[in-house]
């Protein structure tokens, strides 16, 4: 028997260590390298087999996506982020910050979003093991964020900002973009707003839902047959905020209002009344893809770069801050989880001398 040293171990006159190989059918074979002179040979071996084994499962897992499965699919990706580098003999309640910030920047050099993502997977599981009384305190919370992958923002100038709601009044989603634009709303607030969340008086909205997919697997099959579109909660709890709307938008609100009144007088019982501002003409919800899908043909028919629903909310977040609104104000403006999430998207923002001027205050609008 050899006399094992950390990774490496001695056996007939020369260090070893285990090697994991990827075959043609996407099995892994398991057998050991030898030949070494001394552990640290051995070792630096080990490493560069362990990469260049990953590297052949990232690949056949892109040459053959459609047949993985989800079980085999998050069994490699949980081991390829985390597993691997879990000391073995660590007890639950022994955790410490520290442990896991060292763990988590081995992680992090795995892929780009590899550190943050790994970050909210233990959060859910140390959260899970207070619940459970495993241990008193969930440590995840106090350990260092990683940088999430940063979107591409793109801020029209004023006159194509000018060209773009000229053409967007003339479309059906007009009020839709509006608040998007003007208010910061994500695609799923929109969907979901009701007339009722509308203080009329006072020019606001309140925040209190998101409509959402949610996946339908009929009984005895694994595939998603379709996705129906429900209510959920807001995505956090920040997410649940009172807004000031602008005049502009005000109006279109009662427009659609009173749209909508005209539907249900046409349509009477037919009319599925769930109190939605943004549905259908039977006033049930849009599917979640529509916005985007208008937004799409809108820009190509009219020569305008891309922008989707997101990119609405990310150039209200991007002139308030070029307008110089504190960034702990645009985070609640966005219903951001924290300040530290509108930072690491908008730092780079904040520090460009471009500014836009007259945000907001009708510059911007269609002229009557």
């Amino acid at each position: 028997m050899g006399n094992k040293k950390g990774i490496a171990f001695y056996e007939h006159g020369s260090w070893y260590h285990r090697l994991k190989q990827l075959q043609n059918d996407g099995t892994t074979k398991y057998s050991k390298k030898g030949g070494f002179s001394t552990a640290e040979e051995a070792e630096r071996s080990y490493y560069a087999c362990e990469e260049a084994y990953k590297r052949a499962c990232r690949a056949y897992r892109a040459s053959s996506s459609a047949n993985f499965e989800l079980a085999d699919y998050l069994v490699f990706w949980l081991y390829d982020l985390i597993l691997p580098n879990v000391n073995q003999g660590v007890k639950l309640w022994h955790v410490s910050v520290e442990y896991l910030n060292v763990l988590l920047k081995m992680v992090s050099k795995t892929c780009e979003s590899a550190g943050n993502k790994s970050r909210e997977l233990l959060n859910i599981a140390f959260k899970d093991a207070v619940a459970h009384g495993f241990i008193s305190r969930n440590p995840v919370p106090d350990t260092k964020p990683y940088k999430r992958r940063k979107p591409k923002i793109m801020v029209l100038n004023k006159e194509k900002m000018r060209f773009f709601l000229e053409k967007a009044s003339e479309s059906s989603w007009y009020l839709e973009i509006l608040l998007g634009l003007f208010v910061g709303l994500r695609k799923g607030e929109i969907l979901g707003l009701k007339i009722s969340d509308f203080d009329m008086g006072h020019s606001t909205v309140s925040i209190k839902r998101q409509v959402t997919a949610d996946p339908i697997v009929l009984k005895g099959q694994s595939a998603v047959s379709e996705y129906q579109v429900i209510e959920k909660e807001p995505k956090t709890q920040n997410s649940f905020r009172t807004l000031r709307v602008p005049e502009a938008v005000m109006v279109e609100v009662t427009k659609r209002k009173r749209l909508i009144d005209l539907r249900k007088e046409a349509l009477g019982e037919a009319y599925i009344d769930k109190g939605y501002l943004s549905c259908r003409e039977n006033g049930l919800p849009h599917s979640l893809a529509s916005f985007n899908s208008a937004l799409t043909k809108l820009c190509s028919r009219n020569g305008l770069p891309h922008i989707t629903v997101h990119g609405l909310r990310h150039m209200y977040a991007t002139i308030l801050i070029e307008q110089g609104v504190p960034l702990v104000k645009v985070s609640a403006l966005l219903g951001h989880a924290s300040v530290h999430t509108t930072f690491e998207y908008y730092c780079e923002v904040m520090d460009e001398n471009e500014r836009i001027l007259d945000f907001m205050n009708g510059s911007f609008m269609p002229e009557e």
